[in-house]
């Protein structure tokens, strides 16, 4: 009977060519360089070809980056196991110094049969459609925002202030209609900024319809609806949240969501000596701006207003008892945190933290489509 043997590929992936490096089985096993070959599916097909044998197990792994994960999706479909790494946490020597291709790929393979690599969640091809659609409107609101204070930075500059009580109302579009300049350069450029504010707000309105028409053909659309019931999670933070955080069931405990999204404090303990600093700001940065935008709203107390009532209508009875039960929970939690005298943003942060062991618990009630 022959004993089945494994082979742990690492991959140094470019947009061009892919270098290979190939790690035998064994704490002592060959690690050789097998070559580069060209980014084409072509090419990957004849190297899983040629690195195949009947008593030979294939392991492939790249650094997640640019290229997306068309190789990831390509190889399942050839019947081997592959490995999106998470390039963060990379295992890398101090001393370090010479990077190329060839050590890349080498040291991938052999991280990979030393079982040191951590892999990340790789979505099917209709989530990453979901989530290219929020991150392109998410773009689009950084633009919107960056051409809107591109037009009130030109009219400081003149000394032209706006006195109402907020800007981009009624009343300040009025204001803005209002104003001329002599020079017809500068009413020029005014006016174009005017216009780029306008093409982006009505970008925005289009990306907008289109999340709210996608939704409902996702098949974590549930899960989306169900995190509304929590007070500060919309649409957008509810969408934005379950699109770049992806399957909720893969955290065992609250506590791992909390760590992979970086609202954890970080440490530096030695002996007897404890010291923890700042949150560690790991994972998915956007994710974590949503938690953060979401926990402002329970600075308030704790009430179901109209709005809310209709938002939550036709959900089960226990995601609206888990949605209330953050509610009182955190509006305490923040008026205890805010007596103490702590700063703002770290009460803030705090209170995201622990909605996130919410959102956990609503999110192994709901099962996808």
């Amino acid at each position: 009977m022959t004993m089945s043997t494994a082979k742990f590929i690492g991959l140094d992936v470019h947009k061009e060519t892919i270098a290979v490096a190939v790690a035998n089985d064994g704490r002592s096993g060959e690690i050789r360089f097998h070559g580069t070959i060209p980014n084409t599916p072509d090419a990957i097909r004849r190297l899983v070809a040629r690195l195949a044998a009947p008593d030979v197990t294939l392991h492939f792994c790249y650094e997640a980056g640019g290229c997306g994960y068309g190789i990831y999706r390509q190889l399942t479909d050839l019947g081997v196991e592959c490995s999106v790494i998470a390039p963060s946490v990379i295992p890398r020597k101090p001393a370090y110094r010479v990077k190329t291709d060839r050590r890349d790929a080498q040291m991938l393979a052999r991280l990979l049969r030393s079982g040191e690599l951590t892999a990340i969640w790789v979505p099917d091809e209709a989530h990453e459609a979901i989530r290219d659609l929020i991150r392109g409107r998410r773009q689009a609101k950084q633009d919107l925002v960056a051409s809107r204070q591109t037009v009130l930075s030109f009219l400081l500059r003149h000394g032209r202030k706006f006195t109402g009580r907020s800007n981009w109302t009624k009343a300040h579009w009025r204001w803005l209609s209002e104003q001329a300049f002599d020079a017809p350069h500068q009413q020029f450029v005014f006016g174009e900024g005017i216009r780029r504010i306008e093409e982006a707000q009505h970008r925005c309105d289009r990306l907008d319809s289109m999340l709210v028409e996608a939704l409902p053909q996702w098949s974590l659309a549930p899960l989306v609806q169900a995190l509304q019931a929590l007070r500060g999670v919309g649409l957008v933070v509810a969408a934005t949240l379950v699109a770049e955080i992806g399957d909720l069931s893969r955290f065992d405990t609250p506590k791992q969501l909390m760590s992979w999204l970086g609202l954890v404090p970080s440490e530096a303990s030695s002996g007897a000596r404890t010291r923890r600093g700042a949150i560690t700001k790991t994972g998915n940065r956007e994710a974590r701006a949503m938690l953060v935008e979401a926990a402002w709203s329970y600075r308030l107390p704790a009430r179901e207003e109209r709005r809310y009532q209709m938002r939550v209508e036709g959900l089960p009875e226990d995601i609206r008892a888990i949605a209330w039960k953050a509610q009182v929970r955190l509006c305490q939690r923040y008026r205890l945190l805010a007596s103490t005298g702590k700063a703002l943003p770290k009460v803030i942060t705090a209170i995201a933290r622990e909605l996130v062991g919410f959102i956990w618990d609503i999110g192994r009630r709901i099962q996808p489509i």
